[in-house]
């Protein structure tokens, strides 16, 4: 996701050092990555019992150091958030299969026409591991307090973009609680299956936002949260008595596993090893393993499992401000062409990785392809920027035009083969990219102040609504990223088609405005889609049951060890 709009810095591709030549890594890379796919060899004990014991070890990219943090509400790493899917229930669940809403600590639920309130009924016999009954009093006291970090936070703490509009909580009976909104949200009832809204015990309200980041809260769900030592580990051992899984769960009572043990390592490299070699059961990268670890991986006996993060692919945003070249309509159209998707998904990621289709991951509901309108096409990329008045001279091997030549700056936060490979693309077809490297505290002013042509940003949310807060400037952090990256016109055009969405409760209706909304961004050239983020898991062959959530998290309720 993009820093200017979320606490959390940007998924970077893998830091290798640059090369002299894109061509001789490309070579080397879709070479290696040959008979390397994501899902060779599986779990030992495939059609066996269940067994109940042991303690599984998971190792994860450390980048939750520059904001520690484990509390749903706040936090927005992808590594705390799948942590905290196994300690801290919601009141629904998300089919990651069909996207369909399912119930969990809420039996059922009633949606009024207008699409502004939501009730919902508790199940009975829930409790947080501190004790305290889960009824409708305890998801009052979550939501007002949920409300009230929005506000004082301005809107920083990531779980505040999924409450956008309620405007009251009221508890109906003790097993009844109604949600009002300020205007209709149709997104709501997604939001209520996330990590971000999963509900802890109301004592953990009395607590700061602070304490509660740092681990003093407690859950609805299978393990206990026992310790949190940001950027060094988390512990978590099996609740005794939980019987309240999720529809989606095949296992209906306490976790088969007796503890978790979660560390952090920064190397891909060491990560990989530690898996290879017994010390741990699952490595879980920030970036998809290159494709010698997979190799690696596959070879050791272990098996790999991937799914795309659902949400806003890794997409470049531009700048259409007077004065810079992508203003130009017939540039960002050349662009397109000139963008490469799959060898930049081959070279970087392997042969088998997936190709982008659009402003969405695949995994997104209501995803609608645009990949035919992002197919590579140097010569047509040619045509448009000629037609334009951009054109190369003799001896010259960048575009001109009037004098000025096709220089695009793209900001990055690290220097990568990824950003490399693109500037190598752009060359081809005569733009010169120029990759400005900056520091996360420096973007959000470069970005304020226009210095830029190109930034990345994404945003991961099983729902498509959750790109109005990159895009619709009343609602992004971001303000400026929001408004550059779109002329008045189209700007008003996406905000209404965010608004027609959330406000309509019709499947069929609510589809087909956000198949609307992608043609939209990739018409008029608000987003020019890089990669399909994919999550990537290593798991030792004694690990069976593993299983993704919709949000491309780790679910462990079916999870058990073969001894």
């Amino acid at each position: 996701m993009s820093h200017s709009v979320s606490p959390a810095p940007a998924r970077r591709t893998r830091r290798w050092r640059l090369t002299a030549s894109v061509v001789a890594l490309t070579s080397a890379l879709v070479a290696s990555a040959c008979g390397a796919g994501g899902s060779a060899g599986g779990p030992s004990g495939e059609g066996k019992d269940p067994v109940r014991g042991g303690t599984l070890r998971i190792a994860f990219w450390p980048d939750n150091a520059a904001f520690p943090c484990i509390d749903p509400f706040q936090v927005y790493w992808i590594e705390s958030r799948s942590l905290i899917r196994n300690f801290a229930d919601s009141l629904t669940d998300q089919n990651p299969d069909t996207g369909e809403i399912v119930p969990w600590l809420a039996t059922g639920w009633q949606i009024s026409p207008d699409g502004r309130d939501y009730t919902f009924t508790l199940r009975d016999g829930v409790t947080f591991s501190d004790g305290a009954p889960l009824d409708a009093a305890a998801v009052k006291t979550n939501f007002d307090a949920f409300s009230d970090l929005a506000r004082s936070s301005n809107g920083t703490a990531y779980g505040a973009s999924y409450i956008v509009g309620l405007e009251s909580t009221q508890v109906l009976d003790t097993k009844t609680v109604k949600f009002h909104f300020s205007q209709p949200n149709s997104s709501f009832l997604q939001a209520t299956s996330t990590t971000n809204l999963a509900l802890l015990s109301p004592a953990s309200f009395a607590k700061t936002p602070q304490q509660r980041c740092q681990g003093q809260i407690a859950g609805s769900g299978l393990f206990v949260l026992d310790k949190y030592a940001p950027a060094q580990s988390v512990s978590l051992s099996r609740r005794t008595g939980y019987h309240w899984p999720s529809a989606l769960s095949k296992n209906n009572g306490e976790a088969y596993l007796d503890k978790v043990e979660a560390s952090y390592i920064a190397e891909d490299s060491v990560r990989t090893g530690n898996l290879v070699s017994g010390q741990i059961d699952i490595a879980w990268p920030r970036n998809p393993f290159s494709a010698e670890d997979r190799q690696l991986i596959s070879r050791s006996g272990s098996y790999l499992r991937s799914r795309p993060l659902p949400g806003v692919s890794y997409t470049l945003y531009p700048n259409v401000s007077e004065g810079h070249p992508l203003a130009d309509d017939a540039v960002r159209k050349a662009l397109y062409r000139a963008i490469d998707a799959k060898t930049y998904a081959a070279t970087i990621f392997g042969a088998d990785y997936p190709v982008v289709g659009g402003p969405f991951d695949a995994t997104t509901p209501y995803f609608s392809s645009q990949a035919a309108k992002l197919t590579y096409d140097p010569a047509e990329a040619a045509r448009l920027l000629d037609a334009a008045g951009w054109r190369i001279a003799p001896g010259d091997q960048y575009r001109a035009k009037d004098g000025k030549r096709l220089a695009l700056t793209e900001l990055v936060t690290a220097a990568s083969p990824g950003a490399e490979l693109f500037q190598d693309q752009l060359r081809k077809a005569g733009i010169d990219l120029q990759l400005k490297v900056i520091t996360d505290a420096e973007r959000a002013g470069l970005v304020a102040a226009g210095q830029y042509d190109l930034i990345e940003g994404y945003l991961t949310r099983a729902d498509p609504g959750a790109l109005q807060f990159l895009l619709v400037e009343q609602l992004a952090n971001s303000k400026a990223l929001a408004r550059n990256a779109q002329q008045p016109a189209v700007a008003a055009r996406v905000r209404d088609l965010f608004a027609q969405a959330l406000q309509t409760t019709d499947e069929t209706r609510r589809r087909g405005i956000y198949a609307d909304l992608q043609n939209v961004l990739i018409d008029n050239g608000v987003t020019f889609p890089l990669f399909e983020r994919q999550q990537y898991a290593g798991i030792r062959n004694q690990v069976n049951g593993f299983r993704f959530t919709s949000e491309s998290f780790l679910a462990l309720d079916d999870t058990w060890i073969q001894p």
